[in-house]
């Protein structure tokens, strides 16, 4: 069974963070930087929080808070569902969809950041797999060609 380090193995394990003293603008900014929708909150190398498109919405804009006068800190989701590098696929998926999270930070048992899966790299990930059956399958019907 393919585990989350299997993801993070074709992916990569490139990880976007920020400070939680960066103010929502800078982590905005930081996130349309790079075209992701998290990131993960790092202080003196531990995960504090993670930042979301999510809190931008329902903290800041909801509430019309300025994002240049709010620390990330102030907004940020601060309980962190992690998982360790051999959790299956279908485990983290799992988890995911029972605690309504888009982003899963892969981490080990001393705490390492080894990477973060999302719910459109698991969706890559059994679009590959189900392309990979039905090639299979249809090989196996019509024989090779």
């Amino acid at each position: 069974m393919p585990t989350v380090a299997d993801l993070l193995a074709v992916k990569g394990s490139r990880i976007y963070s920020i400070s939680p003293t960066a103010t929502v603008l800078e982590a905005v900014r930081r996130m349309n930087q790079h075209r992701v929708g998290a990131l993960v909150v790092m202080c003196e190398g531990r995960i504090v929080g993670m930042f979301t498109e999510r809190d931008v919405l329902r903290r800041v804009m909801a509430k019309m808070r300025l994002p240049e006068e709010i620390s990330v800190a102030q907004v940020m989701t601060t309980e962190v569902i992690c998982c360790p590098p051999h959790t299956d696929v279908e485990e983290a998926s799992g988890v995911m969809q029972r605690k309504r999270i888009r982003h899963l930070p892969v981490c080990d048992a001393d705490g390492k950041l080894h990477g973060l899966i999302s719910i459109g790299d698991l969706n890559a990930f059994y679009a590959h797999a189900q392309r990979k059956t039905v090639e299979q399958l249809t090989e196996y019907i019509y024989g090779r060609a």
